[in-house]
């Protein structure tokens, strides 16, 4: 059968582009191998299960770790809490997501096909005994953990980040090897719940993409929550003793744990389907190499979401599929504003960034000023509970433009849009100094880090670039 689209994998980029393209009116099918249906890592092994996890943590301890309730809960026991406490929401947000999905193909009139293919040439796709023709291709396959040679996967105790939602029991003592975002985000959820964490990071500092005092803050956090941190440092053995598991750090230190949570980074799922026979360039990573279009090195061959690599969000992947099948059958679409997508990170307490850090304004030579809120001075916020938050806005100097937003405190995911759409519409610190914003909110601590800031312009101080 002929089509104008084939979209392989019905992850976010996946459904999105293939919605896109039947919303213009193109006949388009969907292929999708695994057996719990379309959604992709993002609904069954990565976005929406680690949030989850999170979620429920924090609803199993009620308000353990908020300062206004500790005084109530000291006087508790903890409950001990299980493997299947934990797990106990997943099944019905998978399963709530997946048929999400499938109605939105179905309402845009999308064939699901189920299986696994590969190319014959670049516009046929081989599922078992059943061709595939189409005018394009959209791989969106998304990505899978890396796991190095070095540490042995086949070990019950041994777990990379989607193996981990299969977890018999909590154990007492977990040792995450990585503190990138899903290190750092599932050793927050496991340290919720009682369990000894410690993570080993081969760099300074944990989420080091990440501004520094949002860095220090998350660090400072997850210490507060006994989890103990190794930087500088790496694992140069795992072996099985007995009935646990011995790492040794770099420098010799021996380490013992009970189950082992590897994480390593990201792979493209781009094997095994034919893509190099038809000359589609992967780089050493196997993420598919594409233009600013979103196009391969092969005319009929897209590609978008995890699979073509950074930024690996969800919230962009879906962006990327639209603008893939705009690009592929010439549709007028407003452009994508690709600098102001927010980076959420969601340990405990979450974290949200968008724009430069102080340290890349620093390289890039601007002069800016910096305002702060904290959450402790908002009235919402000690409501809540919450101490630790705190708002940060960088503005340009001379202009007063808004440049960057990095947040840490609750709900920070969903306050990072207004410093969003500020950017977006070229905003300057008058935007958040003239609104009246309502009482008591944690908004507000936007227009207070604005005040903060204003006070460095009115003072004539200024961030100067570093020198070289």
């Amino acid at each position: 059968m002929r089509y104008d689209l084939v979209v392989i994998g019905g992850g976010p980029a996946g459904e999105k582009a293939a919605a896109a393209a039947a919303f213009f009116g193109k006949k388009v099918a969907l292929v999708e191998r695994a057996d719990e249906g379309p959604g992709g890592a993002s609904v069954h092994t990565g976005t929406l299960p680690s949030k989850t996890l999170r979620e429920t943590a924090l609803y199993l301890n009620g308000f353990r770790r908020l300062e206004l309730y500790r005084g109530i809960r000291e006087m508790e026991q903890p409950k001990q809490r299980s493997a299947a406490d934990l797990m106990c929401r997943l099944p019905q947000v998978r399963q709530t997501q997946t048929k999400q999905i499938k109605d939105n193909l179905n309402r845009h009139g999308i064939e699901l096909v189920h299986g696994s293919g590969r190319f014959v040439d670049p516009h046929t796709f081989k599922v078992g005994e059943r061709a595939l023709e189409s005018e394009f291709f959209l791989m969106a396959t998304g990505s899978r953990p890396r796991m190095p040679p070095a540490f042995d996967f086949n070990d019950k105790d041994v777990f990379d980040s989607d193996s981990l939602l299969e977890i018999d029991r909590l154990p007492e003592t977990l040792a995450v090897i990585g503190g990138g975002v899903i290190g750092s985000e599932y050793a927050c959820v496991f340290a919720e719940l009682g369990v000894n964490i410690e993570v080993i990071e081969s760099r300074n500092r944990l989420l080091s993409f990440l501004d520094e005092d949002v860095s220090d803050a998350i660090m400072a956090s997850m210490r507060a929550a006994g989890i103990e941190l190794h930087l500088n440092s790496g694992v140069d053995r795992l072996e099985r003793k007995g009935g646990y598991l011995e790492l040794t750090l770099t420098g010799g230190k021996l380490m013992r744990a009970d189950k082992v949570l590897i994480s390593a980074g990201r792979l493209g799922n781009s094997g095994g389907m034919g893509l190099e026979d038809i000359g589609v360039k992967l780089d050493d990573r196997g993420s598919i190499v594409v233009d600013e279009h979103f196009k391969t090195n092969i005319n009929s061959v897209y590609a978008a979401g995890d699979v073509i690599g950074r930024p690996g969000l969800a919230s962009a992947s879906m962006e990327q599929g639209r603008m893939a099948v705009a690009w592929m059958f010439d549709i007028d679409v407003p452009e994508r504003d690709w600098t102001t997508v927010p980076f959420g990170i969601y340990t405990i307490p979450e974290a949200c960034a968008l724009g430069p850090t102080e340290r890349e304004l620093q390289e890039r030579r601007v002069h800016y000023v910096v305002g702060k809120s904290y959450m402790r001075h908002n009235a919402r916020g000690q409501i809540i509970g919450d101490v630790d938050g705190f708002v940060k806005l960088i503005f340009h100097r001379r202009t007063r433009r808004l440049l960057a937003v990095h947040l840490i405190c609750e709900r920070a995911t969903e306050l990072i849009h207004i410093g969003q759409a500020v950017m977006r519409l070229g905003g300057t610190i008058d935007y958040f100094l003239e609104t009246v914003i309502a009482f008591p909110s944690l908004t507000e601590a936007y227009k207070y880090a604005a005040y903060d800031a204003l006070g460095e312009l009115s003072r004539g101080a200024d961030r100067p670039p570093a020198l070289h």
